[in-house]
């Protein structure tokens, strides 16, 4: 066994020895319904704000995202991480935080689906919603675990890769099924402060590193590169250094649209909002978050832009996902305070991962729990027998996600392409048009939330038929992005010409924004 995997097996054993402490001392708190999802909707500035953040970044953004666009893209890939800050998180608190909490509370609603039932009056859009969750979130938390996966097996090549995802599965299930959203939301506290330490020290390594030469030779080295004859991926070091992305702008401008826009009319990312405590934590929440995706959204993406001067240009043998894993151990596995420095980042990176699993399974579970089951099999369950029931679900889709990250099954692999823009343009348009405008109707609503999926399906379906779907599944960014904008403009024309709410009831809603 070599010393980073020594350092590394050390800091695991800790940090899964807090995450389960934590679990069990929320046990106590997390009795009721309410508490296990919502916190009792007291829950403070910091812990919301690192909540939102560690649930925004996965080991995806790292592994996948930030490795293949730094790659490809170089230094403008870092747009969108400064997309993420801006449009994703300031934005978002600005524009919906205290709207959410105060609509939420007044509605009781601790799901989305509950919030659609209750804004709109429908029953149709809790269900459709609760199946658009199951089907779209549950995949997508495969792809957390494949990210997760593929690091720990660069550092531990001899162990399988679903042994990792195993012990990812276990831990996130002991604390989440314990303790519920109170035990979430103490651990993304732990784990925000693991992942902005280990990001910052990552930073300072990486741009001191010979190939890079500090942050004064960075884009003068990066701009003398040249790609190798045989290099998959041929660039020039005018493209590496080009702010705005030189031929890759388009595609810049559509993942900066899909993954910050996006976080709109995500469940897992707008439930944050239902549970924070008052009108003072939201302002405060609303910087301290701002500054944590700052940090770790363009951090990412720098770390991401100086891997071809790193790694001298030759793409690793485990292809785009092995591009950051392999940076890693190049900078920071030479001697013991850069293998300490490694055992940080990777527990920077189980922590992104669970963070964003745990609140995956969450609203996945909750969504048939909560919003499914009462309102297609049994109307009326015990408080009591429904909060089991969500314990139960909460449990099973952690196994469900690591069957899928495991299995390879061509449709969940499938899904997890479409999953982000399918799941944020279903909700973003019924969501903002509900939480700002009184005239939005039912059909307004429904018709949003249908539109968008036509609109993501009928464009599948047409490039698989002219070329295949994988072309189509490379599309889904542009798919995403023109699911949000149908949806969202869809519902205020549709509302035009449908009948009104007439008993007062959106009235008596809206109110809920005078009220303390």
């Amino acid at each position: 066994m070599t010393d980073a995997q020594i350092y590394t097996i050390v800091a695991l054993a800790a940090y899964a020895v807090a995450m389960v402490l934590i679990g069990f001392i929320s046990y106590g708190k997390s009795k009721t319904l309410d508490a296990f999802l919502i916190g009792g909707r007291n829950i403070g500035a910091w812990v919301t704000a690192f909540s939102y953040g560690t649930t925004y970044f996965s080991a995806v953004v790292f592994v996948g995202y930030a490795g293949q666009h730094g790659w490809n893209i170089g230094i403008g890939a870092v747009w969108i991480g400064i997309g993420n800050a801006i449009i994703g998180c300031l934005l978002s608190w600005i524009l919906f935080a205290d709207r959410t909490r105060r609509m939420t509370k007044k509605l009781n609603a601790k799901t989305m689906p509950e919030f659609f039932e209750g804004r709109y009056d429908s029953k149709f859009m809790k269900l459709l919603a609760s199946v658009v969750i199951f089907v779209f979130l549950v995949p997508y938390s495969a792809a957390v675990y494949k990210g997760l996966g593929s690091l720990f097996n660069a550092v531990f090549p001899g162990v399988e890769t679903w042994v990792w995802m195993l012990l990812i599965a276990c831990l996130t299930a002991v604390y989440l099924v314990a303790g519920g959203l109170m035990a979430t939301k103490y651990t993304d506290l732990v784990q925000g402060i693991v992942m902005i330490s280990g990001v910052v020290c990552l930073i300072c390594v990486v741009l001191n590193h010979e190939n890079v030469g500090g942050l004064k030779g960075f884009l003068e080295n990066l701009g003398a590169f040249e790609s190798a004859v045989d290099d998959p991926y041929p660039t020039t070091g005018a493209q590496l250094t080009d702010i705005f992305g030189g031929s890759s702008f388009k595609f810049l401008c559509f993942n900066i649209m899909l993954t910050s826009f996006g976080t709109w009319g995500l469940p897992q990312m707008i439930g944050k909002f239902y549970a924070i405590k008052d009108t003072a934590a939201i302002k405060r929440g609303t910087i301290i978050s701002t500054i944590f995706c700052t940090v770790i959204g363009c951090g990412a993406y720098l770390v991401g832009s100086t891997s071809r001067l790193i790694l001298g240009g030759q793409l690793p043998e485990g292809g785009i996902d092995a591009i950051i894993p392999t940076l890693l151990l190049k900078v920071l596995a030479n001697d013991a305070f850069g293998m300490v420095i490694l055992a940080i980042i990777m527990i920077l990176l189980l922590s992104a991962s669970m963070s964003t699993l745990q609140s995956l399974v969450l609203t996945s579970a909750s969504a048939v729990s909560v919003d499914f089951i009462p309102c297609v099999i049994k109307k009326e369950i015990e408080p009591k027998k429904q909060m089991l029931l969500t314990r139960v679900f909460c449990f099973l889709f952690v196994v469900c996600s690591f069957v899928f990250a495991t299995g390879n099954i061509p449709i969940i692999v499938s899904l997890m392409s479409f999953s982000w823009g399918a799941v944020s343009g279903c909700f973003i348009g019924p969501y903002i048009w509900g939480l700002f405008s009184k005239k939005v109707t039912k059909a307004g609503a429904c018709a949003g939330m249908i539109s968008a999926l036509l609109t993501i399906g009928i464009a599948t379906l047409v490039i698989t038929l002219n070329s295949s779907f994988s072309v189509a599944a490379s599309h889904s960014p542009e798919m995403g992005v023109a699911a949000m904008a149908v949806s969202f403009v869809t519902v205020p024309i549709v509302s035009d010409f449908t009948k009104k709410y007439e008993d007062g009831r959106v009235e008596k809603l809206f109110a809920a924004y005078k009220e303390d």
